[in-house]
């Protein structure tokens, strides 16, 4: 078992697999749509994970070839879906996931702070995302990254409540 010290986190680029991305975000989310959640991620084709992925910035773990991790990083202007969204001073992540394997050992953790870090260069000074209100211990490990839950949502075709969630960003 190695490591996060021997992964990077770049862009998704050209020469990365789409099908490979995507087989990913299946693999993180599988054990959310066990439960009876159905999170786009849970299942979407390679056509949604390309739409997805040409809103925003793509940043994905990568370890030797393999990608291991991804999150979706919007910038204020690229924002929207409720009103926490469509703040000028707001930056969005969704298709956030880890592999099963990578999880519990800080990429998670890892990605957040370049979203973060991102979400500081382009003016941000909150970066917000939404999950199911029944995903009890996403809504927890989010808590514990300084987020709080600023309102609600109803997604078309969700069968969930989402908690959208946010956190003020500080210089350090």
């Amino acid at each position: 078992m190695t490591g996060i010290d021997s992964l990077s986190i770049r862009l998704l680029n050209s020469g990365d697999s789409i099908a490979a991305l995507t087989s990913l975000l299946h693999d993180a989310y599988a054990q959310l749509g066990a439960m009876g959640f159905n999170y786009t991620a849970v299942d979407q084709s390679d056509d949604v994970t390309r739409d997805r992925i040409a809103r925003g910035d793509c940043l994905v773990a990568v370890e030797g070839t393999a990608l291991v991790g991804t999150i979706m990083f919007y910038a204020p202007e690229q924002s929207m879906g409720c009103p926490w969204y469509q703040r000028a001073e707001v930056a969005t992540i969704g298709q956030f996931g880890v592999h099963p394997s990578f999880q519990g050992r800080g990429l998670g953790r890892l990605l957040l702070k370049e979203a973060q870090r991102r979400a500081h260069l382009a003016g941000a000074t909150e970066l917000a995302l939404d999950t199911s209100e029944g995903a009890d211990h996403l809504v927890a490990w989010y808590q514990r990254c300084g987020f709080r839950i600023v309102e609600h949502a109803q997604w078309r075709g969700k069968t969930y409540r989402s908690v959208i969630m946010s956190k003020t960003l500080t210089m350090a």
